[in-house]
């Protein structure tokens, strides 16, 4: 049975906020003048901001509750250091989306699973 879209809202939010941070520092290493055009530090945020995309897509396949759990873990360490990385490259809207993301990622943990739920008689 495929989950229903109000119950994956928080992924969403988090995979659209990981698009977001990638296409900030995608802009920031290529363009010109930003500051860190080129660097080590934007080119370390482009590839977490890939990897948060990739694991706010699995969010949406992963079944068990102990995977689940790891894997916000995981998504909740790789906010927190690309938060970390656009505050320190100036790149603020890349922090911001980071903020984002993990109100996406609280949502999607304050949600009830689809298993969770009682089934109406």
């Amino acid at each position: 049975m495929p989950t229903p879209r109000s119950n994956r809202l928080g992924a969403i939010v988090l995979l659209i906020a990981a698009l977001t941070g990638l296409a900030v520092a995608l802009y920031a290493y290529f363009t010109p003048l930003t500051g860190v055009t080129g660097t080590l530090g934007a080119l370390v945020a482009i590839v977490a901001c890939l990897a948060l995309a990739v694991m706010a897509l699995l969010l949406f396949k992963v079944k068990g509750r102990g995977a689940s759990i790891v894997l916000r873990i995981l998504i909740l360490m790789g906010l927190a250091g690309t938060f970390f990385a656009g505050m320190l490259l100036h790149q603020w809207w890349i922090s911001a989306a980071m903020v984002i993301g993990l109100i996406g990622l609280i949502v999607d943990m304050v949600r009830p699973s689809q298993q969770a739920r009682p089934t109406p008689t």
